[in-house]
């Protein structure tokens, strides 16, 4: 059956609105007050010259009353296809049965699907199906559009919260004419006009510092980063981060605004600051507990270990672990595989694991009181990170060494190492103050506080295999 489909159409209610101003009158009432609604129809039945169907819209759904000799072409209303938009005019009553309804006075198509749609009982039963059409997944999956809602709250909420703090939300680029800020293989690109290479940004950190020296004191950016990496339950070749730098700050203060920030979310977006994640019990409630690398590794591994360990005897503890080393790795990076393999995962409630060492945190400002460390930190909750952080570096001399270093790591095969980034030394020689950095990805705060266990039910369209049509 063809329809002619208006232009545009005009609802005067939605089935929030109407549920919540309607939804205590009494069992067999009618109201008389008429409205008009759109939406899929997602469930029909009828009963003779009686029809129900149920419509959903952007906010829920509400029950569609139709009688024969009230319901202009009964018929072609009782013959519409699970999926099809419409719209409907009528008054709002209540069934004997309790149902808050809209009766079918005038009704129209405003598209309809060509498509078999899954009805709210069946659903779709293929996870990757899911994934490649969205478009049904949010009509048929309920927990999946609340994930999304949710989501966007976040995003809201977490803007709202650093700009009472006074941080100023910036723009940078996403073309990067040489990869930085993170420790990740980049996607490359060409510009045809520059004839030049490009990256997509693996993280705004460098720009974002540049604002520092150039006098925005306190800036944050919710941004889009991408990273040649592998696919997974945590990870996906694009995602969100939020990166933020506050002038006359160090990691210490970073910590507190992290922890107050996730416990902020965490009471707003679920009520309180004790969640559930995977049926298990976490208590985001600031302050969180603070450890160093080593002092986890004793309680998981029940190993002692220091940069001040000889390095034969570091080696040896890795493959004990089953870690698996190089030969270029020195002492702070076999401390660092040693900590991911047997504890990160094990940490369940949130822990500021500190004090990294040197030798993988480039960017990262020496330690005040231990030679060979930096202050940098990471989040960790439910057995994965959720930030890093740390005071920044401000020496050019010492940060053209530090990327000098990452250069010879990248010689000796690490494609994830950084480069000598040189407008970003002459940014330093400018002078960058006492700065706190804090990077948190969005996508696996939103997995913990909408409790679900894998990235792609937080992107609304992540990166699958392109998909062969016949």
């Amino acid at each position: 059956m063809s329809h002619e489909i208006p232009y545009r159409f005009e609802p005067t209610a939605t089935s929030a609105e109407l549920a919540e101003k309607y939804g205590d009158i009494d069992d067999g009432a009618e109201t008389g007050i008429k409205v008009t609604v759109a939406g899929r129809l997602m469930l029909r039945r009828g009963q003779g010259k009686l029809a129900f169907g149920t419509l959903q819209d952007g906010g829920g759904r509400i029950q569609l009353f139709a009688l024969a000799k009230v319901c202009p072409d009964f018929e072609g209303f009782t013959a519409l296809s699970l999926g099809d938009w419409i719209g409907v005019s009528g008054e709002v009553m209540k069934t004997k049965k309790g149902e808050l309804s809209v009766k079918v006075e005038e009704w129209s198509v405003l598209a309809e699907t060509h498509r078999s749609f899954p009805d709210k009982f069946h659903g779709i039963s293929d996870p990757e199906l899911r994934y490649r059409q969205r478009y049904v997944d949010l009509w048929v999956t309920p927990e999946a559009r609340a994930a999304f809602v949710l989501r966007s709250k976040a995003i809201s909420l977490t803007r709202r919260w650093l700009e009472d703090r006074q941080f100023l939300e910036v723009e940078t680029p996403v073309f990067h004419p040489i990869p930085g800020g993170a420790l990740a293989r980049p996607f490359t690109t060409h510009h045809n006009a520059l004839d030049s290479e490009f990256f997509l940004r693996i993280a705004p950190e460098l720009y974002l510092k540049r604002l520092i020296v150039g006098g925005l004191e306190r800036v944050f950016e919710i941004a889009r980063v991408f990273r040649n990496e592998g696919i997974s339950t945590r990870h996906n070749p694009e995602f969100t981060m939020l990166e933020l730098y506050q002038a006359y700050a160090d990691y210490g203060d970073i910590m507190e605004l992290t922890e107050q920030l996730v416990e902020h979310l965490a009471i707003e977006l679920t009520g309180s600051a004790q969640i559930v994640y995977d049926e298990k019990p976490i208590d985001l409630s600031a302050p969180w507990r603070r450890a160093t690398l080593e002092e986890l590794i004793t309680e998981h591994a029940g190993e002692s270990v220091s940069l001040a360990t000889p390095i034969d005897e570091l080696r040896e503890i890795c493959v004990k672990h089953g870690v698996a080393i190089k030969d270029s790795y020195g002492p702070g990076k076999l401390i660092l595989e040693l900590y991911e393999k047997t504890v990160e995962g094990n940490l369940w409630d949130p822990v500021f694991v500190i004090d990294y060492p040197k030798e993988v945190s480039p960017l990262s400002r020496d330690h005040r009181s231990k030679p060979g460390y930096t202050e940098r930190f990471e989040g960790i909750v439910a057995g994965r990170e959720l930030c890093n952080a740390f005071s920044e570096l401000y020496d050019p001399a010492e940060q053209r060494a530090r990327f000098e270093d990452q250069v010879k790591a990248g010689e000796a095969g690490d494609d994830e190492a950084m480069v000598v980034d040189e407008d970003y030394l002459r940014a330093l020689d400018y002078g960058l103050p006492p700065t706190g950095g804090l990077g948190i990805g969005i996508d696996r705060l939103v997995m913990l506080l909408a409790d679900v266990q894998t990235i792609r039910d937080v992107v609304l369209f992540p990166t699958l295999k392109p998909e062969v049509f016949d």
